[in-house]
């Protein structure tokens, strides 16, 4: 397809048009729009309540992909949370927040979550602790840098809730201030709205390249 304007990532000349074997070198080379760099990751077991990222946005990238999976809370009904961090530390507060997610179950309940006052971003609902069942799920995160812009976030995550059941989440949040987002914390939180631990837990945060058009 024909192409106009600069490209930062690409790393080849051409006269606007990219033959197939172009594309699939570029995407090898991680220089293609769309690919994925690895920035940080962690991983949790029983002794952590948290999995804290700091200064994991830069300006280098506009859009960030955080990827979690294998989470297992050691109490049932637990589910684990978001909050960004700037300069100062982790963003909470009661108005921080607004999120709006919709969800289904293998049992035939469908339903929404909402929020315009809330002090996390909603990432999934309560997840059991029977033997296997453990939640996984990817969350993008948008103009985190941008002290000019909101940040916005979507998400999906898949698991079994407390009861059993195969459910599926999926939605979107915005931090309701616009200033320059550097961070962001993971947080075990139990029905009743205090720390649990996390028995286990991996994630992975990754910069989305990006082909400029002009």
């Amino acid at each position: 397809m024909p192409y106009l304007g600069t490209q930062p990532n690409d790393v080849k000349k051409n006269t606007g048009l990219y033959t197939p074997s172009e594309i699939l070198q570029l995407t090898k080379e991680g220089s293609w729009g769309g690919s994925l760099e690895l920035i940080a990751e962690q991983s949790a077991n029983n002794s952590a309540q948290t999995l804290d990222f700091t200064d994991c946005f830069t300006d280098r990238f506009d859009v960030y992909k955080i990827q979690f999976k294998n989470y297992a809370p050691t109490n049932d009904e637990n589910t684990l949370r978001l909050r960004l961090k700037n300069a100062s530390g982790e963003i909470s507060g009661a108005s921080a927040y607004q999120f709006a997610i919709q969800y289904g179950n293998a049992g035939g309940g469908f339903g929404e979550n909402k929020d315009t006052t809330s002090d996390y971003m909603q990432i999934m609902g309560g997840i059991g602790t029977s033997t296997g069942e453990n939640a996984s799920g990817y969350i993008y995160i948008y103009n985190p840098t941008n002290s000019s812009k909101y940040t916005f976030a979507t998400n999906q995550s898949t698991f079994l809730d407390q009861n059993g059941n195969y459910t599926m989440f999926f939605g979107g949040s915005v931090y309701t201030t616009a200033e320059s987002v550097t961070g962001c914390i993971f947080r075990n939180i139990s029905a009743g709205g205090t720390l649990g631990n996390i028995n286990t837990c991996d994630i992975s945060i990754y910069g989305v390249k990006q082909i400029w058009v002009t």
